[in-house]
């Protein structure tokens, strides 16, 4: 019986980092991302001025995922569509 290995996602990998790059924003409607790494309490202002900006009920401002990194450090993903309309 032959033991089932997984495929090297490398070339993935590369495939979809030169597609969003490429790609950038697009303005056909789809969510504005950015990606921050800050401490705790910067990570929460940061936060809060992208909700003052752009509030959610008009935006669908949210915060897309996060994490937290080693010495306090909150890596996390800030979303909103493009324009209010």
């Amino acid at each position: 019986m032959a033991k089932f290995t997984s495929p090297p996602l490398d070339g993935l990998k590369r495939r979809i980092d030169r597609h969003r790059s490429s790609h950038g924003e697009r303005p056909n409607g789809h969510f504005v991302r950015e990606t921050y790494r800050l401490s705790r309490e910067q990570a929460r202002e940061k936060a809060r001025e992208w909700f003052d900006s752009f509030p959610k009920a008009a935006y669908w401002t949210e915060v897309e995922s996060w994490r937290q990194l080693e010495g306090d450090q909150i890596e996390f993903t800030m979303r909103r569509l493009p324009t209010a309309d």
